[in-house]
């Protein structure tokens, strides 16, 4: 639990703050998951650069003169070369951060593995053991093995029981000593602290306001809002609703205005004449399903709360409002748990069909219907899990193949090529050129749409084509397998939880939930095989 605490506060450290604007560096005119990722990547880098000089800096100038490790002394260049620092890691602020929080916290006993680099050979691992005692440690194991590097001899791996202010003390203490190349402190009671937090229930994701940012209309001229104070009033309003909003409540509730109401009917009455021609044939029935309902009307904007009501009855798919938009890994977590974050904003009503970000028109329209069939929920499902715990790299990689397939999606039916994504559906001229012959169609493949450039200020010129969802899925799942990650994750439906399967008791478990379910299904064929007793 400690060390999930403590990847929790690295990932509040280093949170995303700067809004998403063209003047805090964001790439594009118009939000876009693929320029989320590549735009949260280089901000959480800038900041965590930033963090981290300023924490060694404070630990330089308040740690006291440490004991000195005893050696002899060695042939070393008087200047100091740029690669040495004895400053602070990111792991160690991080062990920093946990001895801070009061006295109690400072003394407790933590258990810390370090990586030392001898560049003398085994003659100065005594010295280390000393330094290790005179801070009070125990060492718990200890292995050593052979550096074919030219500057060390051995490489040791020690695991010690001492308290954080005393293991801090003994790094910085440790990378004085000329006798060691280097000093690293790898893990915290077994589990990197560098290990990347994530919800592992839906509950958790209260935990992600902190990263939510308000797009502002005011922020970019070329905003159909830009210069209309009523229309950014009522977003701002409309985005304090969902702030105040926490696991297991009820959505809020939202009157919309007749002005609201009928840049809906206009989007909606489009997307009615051209659904039957050009969306699959899954968005359709589900369409159908929302019409009968009446869910989905002309003359009014559903509400959050009776569409996910609709979703969970058919997928377990439900909704969570947000008061703004998520950034690209909170985002993409959140489908991992069958839940997608939607904003409940309208569109300016002088561009009923086009908006620069995401509204509840283009979420309601495009995403929904598809999340309540069950294949496609279940493929959106698999890229949250495949997000979570996943390199800021991969997060971007991840974010293009949902942008061209869940966005912008094409596949095949019947020998025709039909539309299923948000994108498309709710952009009726983006879908007539999708489905035209003046862009290239490609075949969806994992690793070569995840590497695909998009257009941002012009109609996509490739799109990719999935032969069916079962088929994507399929492709998708051995391509996650190839991901750097390195562990497995399942989200347990009786649970309501993530769990990572780390351990032999976890795939034991796991193993007999699956011999269970297989017998299920052999005892129902059987029946259905069997001869009538009639």
């Amino acid at each position: 639990m400690a060390a999930v605490a403590a990847a929790q506060k690295n990932r509040e450290m280093f949170a995303i703050k700067k809004s998403y604007s063209i003047e805090n560096g964001y790439p594009a005119r118009r939000r876009s998951l693929v320029d989320d990722a590549r735009f949260e990547t280089l901000v959480v880098k800038q900041t965590k650069q930033s963090v981290l000089e300023e924490a060694r800096q404070r630990a330089n100038d308040s740690l006291e003169p440490e004991v000195q490790v005893e050696e002899k002394p060695t042939k070393k260049t008087e200047q100091t070369t740029d690669t040495e620092d004895f400053g602070l890691t990111e792991e160690e602020i991080v062990l920093t951060n946990a001895a801070s929080e009061s006295p109690e916290a400072e003394k407790a006993i933590q258990r810390a593995a370090l990586v030392l680099r001898l560049r003398e050979g085994m003659s100065s691992l005594s010295r280390v053991l000393k330094a290790i005692d005179k801070y009070q440690g125990a060492v718990v194991h200890l292995e050593t093995r052979p550096n074919k590097a030219q500057s060390t001899q051995f490489d040791v791996l020690v695991k010690v029981d001492m308290s954080r202010q005393s293991l801090l003390q003994l790094i910085k203490s440790l990378r004085q000593s000329s006798s060691l190349e280097s000093v690293s402190l790898l893990a915290e009671e077994g589990i990197s602290v560098k290990s990347p937090w994530f919800p592992r229930h839906a509950s958790d994701l209260d935990n992600c306001n902190h990263l939510m940012t308000k797009y502002e209309p005011e922020l970019d001229m070329n905003h159909p809002g830009f210069a209309d104070k009523e229309y950014r009033a009522r977003r701002k309003e409309i985005a304090e609703i969902a702030f105040g909003y926490k696991y297991g409540d009820s959505i809020p509730f939202i009157q919309y205005s007749e002005v609201e109401n009928k840049t809906w009917a206009s989007v909606f009455n489009t997307v009615l004449d051209l659904m039957p021609k050009h969306a699959c044939k899954e968005y359709r029935k589900v369409f159908a399903m929302l019409q009968d309902e009446g869910i989905f009307v002309p003359d009014r904007i559903p509400q959050l709360e009776e569409m996910s009501n609709f979703m969970k009855g058919h997928t377990g798919f439900s909704l969570r409002p947000a008061a703004g938009l998520l950034t690209a890994r909170d985002f993409l977590a959140s489908l991992a748990f069958r839940i997608f974050q939607s904003t409940q904003y309208v569109r300016h009503v002088n561009s009923p069909y086009h908006t620069p970000e995401p509204d509840c028109i283009h979420e309601l329209l495009g995403h929904m219907p598809l999340l309540a069939d069950p294949s496609f929920a279940q493929f959106s499902q698999e890229i949250g899990l495949a997000s979570l715990g996943a390199s800021d790299e991969e997060i971007e990689k991840l974010s293009t193949v949902y942008w061209f397939t869940v966005e912008f999606g094409l596949c095949k039916e019947a020998g025709q090529t039909k539309a299923y994504g948000a994108g498309l559906l709710s952009s009726y001229g983006e879908l007539l050129h999708a489905l035209s012959d003046k862009p290239e169609h490609r075949s969806f493949e994992p690793a070569s749409t995840a590497v695909q450039p998009y257009q941002d200020q012009e109609y996509q010129p490739i799109y990719y084509v999935a032969e069916s969802f079962e088929d994507a899925k399929d492709k998708f799942r051995r391509w996650v397998s190839t991901m750097s990650r390195p562990f497995e994750v399942r989200y347990n439906p009786h649970t309501g939880r993530v769990e990572v399967l780390d351990s032999v008791d976890k795939l034991e478990a796991l193993v007999y939930q699956l011999n269970t379910e297989v017998l299920h299904l052999s005892n129902a064929i059987g029946k259905l095989t069997a001869p009538s007793l009639c």
